[in-house]
């Protein structure tokens, strides 16, 4: 067997080593500006879900009702449908139009560094409530299939309270209305639809949905803590003002 040549061999270290650089910086560039113990303890503060006694469940029955309505409408249930999906991009497209432009990783990059960072911090302050509540979902309480049923089986052993898609939708309605505060009425009302879309699939009581969007802006007064986070914050504004020729 013939040795490589010398200059082969340096060409795949050299392009191992690029590699190696290359995985290492997309996994900073995806990685939390936070950690979980660095998020505000949903136990020590946000109140237990609502007993199955009190009035604030029958509430919660009562926009369960609700959310099956709006199943009758098929462009709400299309975009509740849509609102179930659990990525980073589906999310951030729930988005472009009250945002007022696309945001992807090509076309607006330090945008989506900080929305893809900034959603991945705020996801994991939901986790340890679930777990310690464990509270049933309401298909499963109502013994009815869910409007997306094929959510069903990922879901039954996963608790309702707080909603982490509602954590996710309100944390991306708040920080991009912080990079286009001119937009935020129409931005923060698609974060509202995004937590409601929950109810009407029925992957969630309204409780869980309040509950969430109070988990998600206490995650993202948390996000202002961190120096990395807001310097990619003045990049994205940055971004943004030079994309539409805006002034700040």
């Amino acid at each position: 067997m013939k040795q490589k040549p010398l200059w082969m061999l340096i060409v795949i270290l050299l392009f191992c080593g690029m590699t190696a650089q290359a995985q290492s910086a997309d996994k900073q560039e995806s990685k939390p500006y936070l950690s979980v113990r660095q998020l505000p303890d949903l136990l020590k503060w946000l109140p237990a879900p609502p007993d199955t006694t009190s009035e604030a469940f029958v509430h919660d029955i009562m926009r369960y009702m609700w959310g099956k309505t709006q199943r009758l409408d098929s462009v709400r249930a299309a975009i509740a449908i849509r609102d179930a999906v659990w990525d980073i991009d589906s999310t951030l497209a729930a988005y472009y139009v009250p945002f007022g432009m696309e945001i992807t990783k090509e076309k607006t990059p330090e945008i989506y560094t900080l929305m893809e960072r900034s959603i991945k911090t705020c996801d994991q302050i939901g986790g340890k409530a679930k777990w310690f509540y464990r509270r049933k979902r309401p298909f499963q309480r109502m013994h009815e299939h869910m409007l997306t049923r094929h959510e069903e089986p990922g879901l039954v052993h996963n608790g309702s309270y707080p909603s982490g898609h509602t954590i996710r939708g309100w944390s991306a309605a708040l920080l991009l209305s912080e990079i286009n505060p001119a937009a935020a009425d129409t931005i923060l009302a698609r974060g509202m639809m995004y937590g409601d879309s929950r109810v009407i699939v029925g992957a969630h009581w309204q409780s869980d949905i309040d509950a969430g969007r109070l988990a998600a802006g206490a995650a993202c007064a948390a996000l202002h803590t961190s120096r990395e986070f807001l310097d990619q914050l003045a990049k994205a504004r940055a971004e943004f003002l030079r994309l539409t020729g805006k002034k700040d």
